[in-house]
């Protein structure tokens, strides 16, 4: 079983999901994939594939009203990421202070 960053990163991994993604996160509501689709040059089923990846990694929610289906974005899960990326952003931080030293002694 993937872990939770990973099944983030391989959903944000992809351009597409990441457009719906931020049109999502821009929307501040939630919007019919209907609405999502027509922002999209592929298919209802294509963009409703997408949605399902980005769900499955906890970045969408998708919920029926009536007829229609509603997905809104959820942004939580990229704190984990957020988190993680933190380590290694200490560790370039470090190297590149170690480099600057090393260069003001020559």
């Amino acid at each position: 079983m993937q872990d939770k960053i990973t099944k983030i990163l391989k959903a944000i991994a992809d351009p597409t999901r990441r457009e719906i993604f931020h049109a999502l996160v821009v929307a501040a509501t939630a919007l019919p994939i209907t609405q999502i689709s027509s922002q999209f040059d592929m298919s209802r089923q294509g963009v409703t594939k997408h949605l399902k990846t980005l769900e499955d990694a906890g970045l969408v929610q998708i919920n029926s009203k009536g007829r229609e289906r509603f997905c809104f974005a959820d942004t939580k899960p990229l704190k984990e990421v957020n988190q993680w990326l933190k380590f290694y952003e200490q560790f370039w931080d470090d190297a590149i202070d170690n480099l600057g030293t090393y260069l003001d002694q020559k």
